[in-house]
């Protein structure tokens, strides 16, 4: 008895619960965090409304998009140095007013150079929410409260992709594409409320504004949003074809030429790599570069099937595409436990290999496939992204000091951010490449003379003929139908390809998801 009270008196107390305030400033924090991540994509389903009505064509469009990821994955690793010298409660509060500006400004443009410049702001601005809240989280719960703390972040951040084409091509459909950016208003005035309410005031700190790795600061920007450009516009430039790709790629590697010399001569480097040294974090950072490829690439497929192959619009498309966000409502209530409970590295390990899974069911889609037929993959891989994504993002938080919070919140967006667009720049160009050769092959194999496609284009030949009464013509339309049936097929043996590609590059990464080692959080008891 006496031996069972002296454990009891030498066993460590048990922090106490976050106050009302705390919880305030994390709801905050993952506010903003949705408001950054649901931007990012809201535009995707209105682009041709957009480009109709502000005078731009397809390629320039995409330049709406690419914009918006520029200014964001440059502010990103930046958003740490910046909150020590502003404080995070004024630093935060400025971008959230900046971010409805330019949501504003966005909303009532009407012009492209005038969109471009709104989104790019737009970027910046919510670039370093994303980070932030993950910070804030980290600081100011207590390590029992913490799987519940990141849960809920990562399901924002997670969320945020998934419902911004519905959102957009909704509102797109039943009001104004106008309202994609004039929706931002009324969320942004409730952000400032909750970051005044829950975020202490801190003094600014001009002195490290002045004393900053300036070389890096700028290596950095010169170097991501180079980087950025040519990743996301690589492929609809042919690449190094391209005199603008082959000088942004020679400035981005300036830019980080820049960067490494920062981590040698500067006191405080700009972007802590050094974390990097930190074995459980760096494997961290890959995983979720990878994981963020996948669910990047997976949100540009699928998307593009069910345009292409089935002819399903936007809106239809982003249903679809929303069925992977029901898993996360699902598991919401016990992730925090499961979280708490059981090592990050059998999590991280099952959703790795039920988001492979998921890919693999999707390898054998037809020409003939409807959105039914993704259910079964789109709800594992829903799943999947929550096993694999939330474990993660408590990973990266617990592998590091608190202090060294911040810098690794921003390292850890920053290679989410840059795993998706290199996955999408891969994508691409498998996609294209791959496409010209099933093409290729198909048109070979196909012989006019043969008595199969004689009587097939005889078929067609007369179906078409009934309805214009044109023999050349209806010979015509029969060649022009025979060309899109090739063209199609070959488009769906791409896609097929394409999923089986990512599916083995996730479970590649699951060795190394198993050598991952977290402390496990005290909590919720058994």
């Amino acid at each position: 008895m006496a031996e069972a009270t002296l454990t009891a008196h030498n066993a460590p107390a048990r922090a106490a619960n976050a106050s009302l305030t705390d919880w305030i400033a994390v709801t905050a924090g993952s506010l903003g965090a949705l408001l950054a991540t649901l931007d990012i994509s809201i535009t995707n389903s209105a682009l041709p409304q957009i480009q109709g009505q502000i005078g731009a064509t397809g390629t320039e469009g995409t330049w709406i998009s690419t914009g918006y990821l520029m200014s964001e994955i440059v502010v990103i690793p930046l958003a740490a140095w910046l909150t020590r010298v502003f404080g995070l409660r004024r630093f935060l509060m400025v971008m959230a007013v900046l971010f409805t500006f330019f949501s504003m400004y966005c909303g009532m443009s009407d012009s492209l150079a005038g969109m471009i410049a709104g989104r790019i702001g737009q970027g910046f601005a919510g670039g370093a929410m994303i980070p932030t809240g993950q910070t804030i989280i980290r600081t100011r719960l207590p390590q029992h409260q913490l799987p519940i703390g990141m849960s809920v972040f990562g399901l924002t951040v997670l969320l945020g992709p998934l419902m911004g084409p519905v959102l957009g091509g909704w509102l797109t459909e039943n009001a104004s594409w106008r309202w994609c950016f004039f929706l931002n208003l009324p969320v942004s005035i409730a952000l400032v409320a909750l970051l005044w309410t829950g975020l202490k005031p801190e003094k600014l700190e001009l002195d490290r504004f002045f004393k900053a790795d300036w070389l890096g600061i700028i290596g950095l920007a010169a170097g991501l949003s180079s980087l950025t450009v040519v990743l996301e516009e690589g492929q609809r430039e042919r690449w190094f074809e391209s005199h603008m790709i082959l000088w942004l790629t020679v400035l981005s590697a300036i830019g980080f030429m820049l960067v490494i010399i920062g981590q040698l001569k500067a006191k405080q480097p700009i972007i802590r790599l050094s974390l990097m040294r930190n074995a459980n974090y760096a494997s961290v950072i890959l995983i979720v570069s990878v994981v963020g490829a996948g669910i990047y690439s997976i949100s540009y497929l699928l998307p593009q099937f069910l345009g292409n192959v089935t002819g399903y619009n936007a809106q239809q498309a982003g249903s679809i595409m929303l069925l992977s966000g029901l898993p996360a409502f699902l598991l919401m209530p016990v992730l925090p436990k499961l979280i708490a409970r059981y090592q990050a590295r059998w999590l991280v390990s099952i959703g790795l290999a039920m988001f492979c899974i998921s890919c693999l069911l999707d390898v054998g889609l037809t020409a003939d496939s409807v959105g039914h037929d993704f259910w079964g993959s789109q709800i594992i891989r829903g799943f999947a992204q929550v096993l694999a994504m939330m474990p993660l993002n408590q990973a990266s938080m617990s592998a590091v000091k608190t202090e060294e919070a911040a810098d690794a919140a921003g390292l850890y967006n920053m290679a989410r951010n840059l795993g998706g667009s290199i996955g999408l720049a891969l994508i691409g160009v498998l996609v294209d490449r791959r496409e010209h050769y099933h093409d290729a092959i198909l048109r070979e194999s196909v012989n006019a003379n043969g008595t199969l496609v004689q009587d097939q284009m005889a078929a067609r030949a007369a179906s078409f003929l009934t309805q214009a009464g044109d023999d050349a013509r209806a010979q015509m339309q029969s060649l022009e139908q025979l060309a899109q049936t090739i063209a199609r097929e070959a488009l769906v043996m791409t896609y097929g390809e394409a999923f089986l590609v990512l599916g083995l590059a996730l479970l590649a990464c699951i060795p190394l998801a198993l050598l991952l080692k977290t402390s496990k959080p005290q909590g919720i008891a058994r």
